[in-house]
């Protein structure tokens, strides 16, 4: 059994699941403020076509004028995560909990871990060997192999009182021509991919979403 509410908002523009989990947020922190057990709640998502950037991201990161991203159809938001610029788009898997970390006695390091954990063993069920790289948030592919450190996950976390919002992005068949707007992450010199790139074929996307919650529920159980 899980400790949580799965909700799977399919494909949806970014500024309206930015709603839904900040009502969510704000309901599980005011229900732990008067001492109360709120609900804890995962979104599983995909978005129209859309860069966000971190409290600590740098607008350098966007490598094209925010004018030319209308034209192009991309969204743009600054937002209250942790972490830099990263793109979210048709054929990845946003996650977001809105998790009350007291609930598994967790600190905010210890719930990155877990994510990261979480998508490692998701991605060994596709015989791929995810990796954490040090000073640097997320999932990686050959993390210390020169010239070949790609990411397939990225994480940024905003917390309040261990309560946690936003979360991940999972590439599955994402269109990564995206990523060349941007230095990903922050990062120059390494890459990103995606399980359709890594397996070089595109993978079934409503049995991935399956999997990584079935996951969700043994990592973050009741």
């Amino acid at each position: 059994m899980s400790h949580f509410v799965y909700h799977d908002l399919g494909r949806i523009e970014y500024e309206k699941a930015l709603e839904r989990q900040t009502a969510a947020f704000n309901a599980l922190l005011e229900a732990k403020a008067q001492g109360m057990t709120g609900e804890n709640r995962l979104f599983f998502c995909e978005h129209q076509p859309v860069l966000t950037i971190g409290k600590s991201g740098k607008d350098a990161n966007l490598l094209i004028p925010e004018e030319l991203l209308v034209q192009r159809g991309i969204s743009f938001y600054h937002i209250n995560r942790g972490g830099d610029i990263t793109y979210h788009g048709p054929g990845q898997i946003t996650g977001y909990p809105v998790f009350d970390l007291d609930v598994w006695k967790l600190g905010l390091k210890q719930y990155i871990d877990r994510l990261e954990e979480t998508i490692i063993r998701f991605l060994a069920l596709y015989g791929i060997k995810g990796e954490r790289l040090a000073g640097a948030t997320g999932v990686w592919i050959d993390p210390d192999v020169p010239g070949k450190a790609r990411k397939i996950c990225a994480i940024g976390v905003k917390s309040s009182r261990f309560v946690t919002m936003h979360g991940f992005a999972l590439n599955i068949n994402t269109d990564l021509d995206y990523f060349s707007l941007i230095n990903p992450c922050g990062f120059k010199d390494k890459g990103v991919t995606s399980l359709e790139k890594e397996l070089g074929a595109e993978q079934d996307f409503e049995a991935a979403k399956a999997r990584l919650h079935s996951l969700f529920t043994e990592m973050f159980p009741e």
